[in-house]
């Protein structure tokens, strides 16, 4: 009975929140602009900075695995330059929203004490400022896929989606590192391990069918797994998400929504005690 009592809580809260989303929707918009803008104090090419390290890297990573490595073209025949760029600005935008959401209530400890502001909006700022980015990638991604004769498509549209998915999954995840962050400061350090980690075990430069298939259900549990698939099968490969493995969707909500439901009840636990330790 108490559980169910939580988990309505909960549920209650999260309504709220949206509530008060749409409510404080131009407090939002100014935190984003402000949070985006503090990136770039000091820099004389501003917002070139944000995008030139993604870039630049991904670059980097093709060139090594096409001319180093002769991985001209994956197992469904697509060049290796469009099998990576989909999946690691998924990853990118994941990682960078998720990591720099983790301090954003320290980051903001001077809403702390004010009353009428819910806390809980806060990780929501981050994944909206490292959107902006991310639209920029995605900018790239056309052009690269127009030059390797891809052009404009319905499917195109379904990233729409894969970005929900993404939102929704760092949204719980940042609720929980966040508040725990808060007390714990080493949890940074531990979400900057487990991301690079992540990386590695999510099929981003390297493909599932050179895993022995034993493997195969264990990186299918990756939430991250089934972003970065989507981003493919939106741009590349032409397949609408149902067409796919629906239990694979089915998990990834599974998945997303237990996180949102946790994350929010550990929010609403430790916020109350945020004033005392910041």
């Amino acid at each position: 009975m108490k559980f169910v009592k939580i988990i309505f809580h909960a549920l209650s809260e999260t309504f709220m929140l949206f509530g008060d989303m749409f409510e404080k929707r131009g407090l939002i918009y100014e935190l984003v602009k402000r949070d985006y803008k503090s990136r770039h104090m000091g820099s004389m090419l501003g917002f070139i900075w944000t995008i030139a390290q993604p870039l630049v890297m991904m670059l980097i990573m093709w060139f090594v695995f096409v001319f180093g490595l002769k991985a001209g073209r994956t197992a469904a025949e697509v060049p290796f330059i469009l099998y990576f760029f989909p999946a690691q600005i998924a990853w990118t935008f994941f990682s960078e929203s998720w990591s720099s959401s983790t301090g954003v209530i320290l980051e903001y400890s001077f809403l702390v004490k004010k009353i009428n502001f819910r806390l809980s909006i806060l990780p929501i700022v981050k994944i909206l400022s490292a959107m902006i980015n991310h639209a920029a990638l995605i900018v790239f991604l056309v052009v690269v896929l127009f030059i390797n004769g891809y052009y404009p498509d319905i499917f195109w549209l379904q990233f729409i989606y894969y970005l929900f998915c993404t939102v929704s999954l760092v949204l719980g995840l940042s609720w929980i590192t966040s508040a725990m962050n808060v007390f714990w400061r080493d949890i940074g350090f531990i979400i900057s391990i487990a991301l690079q980690f992540g990386f590695w075990l999510t099929p981003i430069f390297w493909q599932t069918n050179l895993l022995p298939e034993k493997f195969l259900p264990f990186i299918r549990l990756n939430p991250a797994y089934y972003i970065v698939q989507g981003y493919r099968d939106a741009f590349i490969y032409h397949k609408w998400f149902w067409q796919g493995d629906i239990f694979l969707t089915f998990q990834f909500w599974a998945v997303a929504a237990v996180f949102l439901m946790l994350g929010m009840i550990v929010f609403r636990r430790l916020r109350p005690h945020f004033a005392d330790v910041i």
